[in-house]
């Protein structure tokens, strides 16, 4: 299941009918906050009033020009202008290859360091999203440039990785943030765990190395084992509800999502926007499959 939804979020001419169809549409509109910035920024407000933070993730991916990459980047330094200028309480998410990362190794780096330049003068925070392992390196490397450079910028670590444990602790000695999540990518066995039993295993071992050792990390999941024994971990090493917080999307399991703020937890929602929503919710089905079935309930009660 998981590989069909891989194979679907590549197909072009599927993607530019669905993201066009009326149908599709009002279903995206759960976990999409809308095509414009205005749209995330109306969000950003709401769920603010609701303690919880955001992240804003502009959709779109794998840019076949250097110019679709400048929109990209021009894009991002409005939304972080207008989170700072509106009084937002969130940071923006980003991912290399809309930024130009398959055209240009500098051009790119240019981009994402206009961004991150600009973060930092506000205040602000830039999170570079991890994509398929064959751009960890080049992912990893940029995020301890810019960092070294500007601060104001951290990366994600995705637990089915074999080699994810060596890169949270080269991570942390840095100081730079680090938000974990599952991978939502098709690896081949020679670079990932297979068997979901192995990567959840991995994600409690990576979880607490993080609590150790690291700067405010993220937990990114909707998985309530894995929350409870991360709240366990936390309360047993005496580890404050203020120094991590956990993280999912926008649209799902909101009751949740209440219940951890309820609890006094830090919760920051991803929030994307755009028109290129399609790719982004065929991943999030990959992740887990289950979630078509969340799906197809909240669309039939519409």
């Amino acid at each position: 299941m998981r590989s069909i939804f891989l194979f679907l979020s590549r197909q072009r001419h599927l993607r530019r009918w669905v993201e066009t169809s009326r149908l599709a549409q009002r279903l995206s509109a759960r976990f999409v906050a809308g095509p414009t910035l205005d749209d995330a920024l109306r969000v950003g407000r709401r769920i603010n009033n609701e303690g919880i933070v955001l992240t804003l993730d502009h959709l779109g991916e794998s840019v076949t020009s250097l110019g679709e990459a400048a929109q990209a980047r021009d894009v991002y330094l409005r939304a972080l202008t207008a989170i700072h200028e509106h009084g937002v309480r969130g940071n923006v998410s980003l991912k290399l290859t809309q930024f130009g990362l398959d055209l240009s190794a500098d051009a790119c780096r240019a981009n994402v360091a206009q961004l991150v330049e600009r973060a930092a003068s506000l205040t602000g925070f830039v999170r570079i999203d991890m994509e398929s392992s064959e751009y960890t390196d080049r992912t990893l490397g940029l995020v301890e440039d810019l960092y070294a450079q500007y601060g104001s910028v951290g990366t994600v670590i995705q637990a089915y990785l074999y080699r994810s444990r060596k890169d949270i602790e080269r991570l942390c000695a840095r100081r730079i943030r680090v938000r974990l999540c599952k991978g939502a990518y098709l690896e081949p066995a020679s670079v990932a765990f297979a068997r979901k039993a192995d990567v959840d295993r991995n994600y409690l071992d990576l979880m607490r190395l993080l609590l150790d050792q690291s700067d405010q990390p993220a937990i990114a999941t909707h998985d309530e084992r894995i929350i409870d024994q991360t709240k366990a971990y936390a309360a047993r090493k005496g580890i404050g509800r203020d120094r991590f917080e956990f993280q999912m999307l926008y649209g799902i399991r909101r009751d949740l999502q209440r219940r951890l703020v309820a609890e006094g937890y830090r919760l920051r929602l991803y929030v994307p926007f755009g028109k290129t929503w399609y790719p982004y919710l065929m991943r999030r089905l990959a992740e887990r499959p289950a979630n078509l079935f969340f799906l197809a309930r909240h669309f039939f009660r519409q």
